[in-house]
């Protein structure tokens, strides 16, 4: 419960790596931050793994100058760009009748064994749709209800291995074991979206430097996700081609002048209709170029990233059922009309433009639509009322109360000497690291295959 996290978000324009802990009321306590320019990150793949591991140590070493906590475990986000997600379903019986975690983690585990995973693919989340018990209707958690038959309908997630093998060999470099890996949407929409958005439906569209990510919520389960390999930083390539401009000055120019709707004809409040900039090759002369021309090609650009989401979500089905609406974050999210602009492609579905949640500290303001990463690893490892899920470990981590959070606590640090004794007897629920939060997964012999798995189903039922 106490454990010390680190927490990375590996982007293509920067590395955040964060510390924190639970503090006695259950509330994320940041212990240090540490912000890093990437290098050796494209469209969220490492393409050079000495560059990015420097970045991602860096990243760390600020974040480990306030703090002298044993860093006990950690987290790392994954892009979507090399992700496969399929549906997948389990069942078992209940011995006992009454319905324990103990039965909740043989249905997530026999839902993930149906699944037929890619070879070279490794599962980074297994996300339960809905519950049933004996036959009735969907429920969201059958912990300590009475029946004979679990069943459930889970979202899997999987990432390429050989892209998690190079991210681990960064972090190994940095001198970090990674222990989770989360996929980079699912973390901004845990960070922007609240219960109710959950419950009712939501698609979270994270834009950022080179990737725009996605992701749909129904039920409070994760049920979709996508990602494009286009986002902010194509504004700025687009200007430089087609200003024949320095990158350096496009971006200065999409930072200061970049708007879908400010009014910049020769009638506008700003007074302000041309701008210079400095030409490729030779930076001493200099050009005038229009302002409203600036805007039709930035407009160009994210009306294009909109458009392709819009697909792609029409395209799964997802759009036709947008439940309460749209939630737009990542760094492009501030560009002014953004808002307005979607409004009109998504034409009848709420929008909103949200940043994440904010975790009150002294390091630096998470109150940013470029920390809705970051801050959705935190709550995902460390926040209270979340779902019951199989992580990147195959562990099922459980829902966290925030009442009894000083309870649980304060129950295993006085029989802290029982629980490892009990942790060698019971070894397909052991507690890891003392955390009663995750549960690990059930062991399959892979020398006996499907007669050691079914010897373990007769057990069950």
């Amino acid at each position: 419960m106490n454990n010390t996290l680190l927490a990375i978000d590996i982007g293509s324009s920067s590395i955040t790596a964060v510390i924190a802990k639970h503090d006695l009321e259950s509330n994320i306590n940041i212990l240090g931050t540490g912000l890093q320019k990437s290098e050796g990150v494209n469209k969220g793949i490492i393409i050079n793994i000495e560059e990015a591991s420097k970045a991602i140590k860096d990243a760390i070493n600020i974040a480990k100058r306030s703090t002298t906590e044993v860093i006990e475990t950690s987290v790392v986000s994954i892009s979507g760009s090399y992700t496969k997600s399929i549906r997948s379903s389990g069942s078992v019986n209940v011995p006992n009748g009454l319905i324990t975690e103990t039965e909740i983690n043989q249905v997530m585990q026999m839902a993930l064994y149906n699944a037929t995973i890619v070879p070279e693919y490794e599962v980074v989340h297994v996300v339960p749709i809905f519950f049933k018990v004996d036959d009735s209707v969907d429920v969201d958690n059958p912990l300590n209800m009475n029946g004979s038959r679990l069943e459930v309908s889970v979202y899997i997630v999987t990432a390429k291995r050989t892209a998690l093998t190079n991210i681990k060999s960064a972090l190994k470099i940095s001198g970090v074991d990674i222990t989770r890996f989360v996929l980079d949407g699912y973390a901004s929409a845990i960070s922007v979206l609240d219960e109710q958005q959950k419950k009712f439906g939501a698609t979270v569209i994270n834009i950022g430097s080179t990737t725009t990510e996605f992701v749909s919520y129904k039920g409070s389960s994760l049920i979709f996700n996508g990602f494009i390999p286009v986002g902010s930083n194509h504004i700025t390539n687009d200007l430089s081609v087609m200003l024949h401009t320095p990158p350096a000055a496009a971006e200065k120019i999409k930072t200061e002048y970049g708007s879908l709707t400010k009014n910049f004809s020769a009638s506008n409040e700003l007074g302000v209709t041309k701008v210079k900039i400095p030409r490729i090759g030779d930076e001493d002369t200099h050009s005038e170029v229009a302002l409203d021309y600036i805007q039709t090609i930035i407009h160009a650009r994210v009306e294009e990233i909109l458009v392709l989401v819009k697909n792609k979500l029409k395209k799964s089905g997802i759009l036709d059922n947008a439940g309460s609406g749209i939630v737009i974050t990542g760094g492009m999210s501030n560009l002014e009309g953004i808002k307005a602009l979607a409004e009109k492609i998504y034409d009848g579905i709420p929008i909103s433009v949200s940043n994440p949640k904010n975790i009150e500290n002294g390091y630096m303001s998470f109150d940013d639509s470029r920390m809705s990463t970051i801050v959705g690893l935190l709550v995902y490892s460390l926040g209270i009322n979340r779902n019951y899920e199989l992580d990147s470990s195959k562990k099922l981590m459980k829902p966290v109360k925030k009442q009894q959070a000083i309870v649980e606590e304060k129950t295993i640090n006085n029989n802290s000497i029982n629980t490892k004794s009990e942790s060698n007897e019971k070894s397909d629920l052991s507690l890891k690291n003392d955390d009663p939060t995750i549960l690990t997964p059930l062991r399959k012999d892979n020398k006996k295959g499907v007669s050691k798995f079914w010897s373990k189903v007769s057990e069950w039922f």
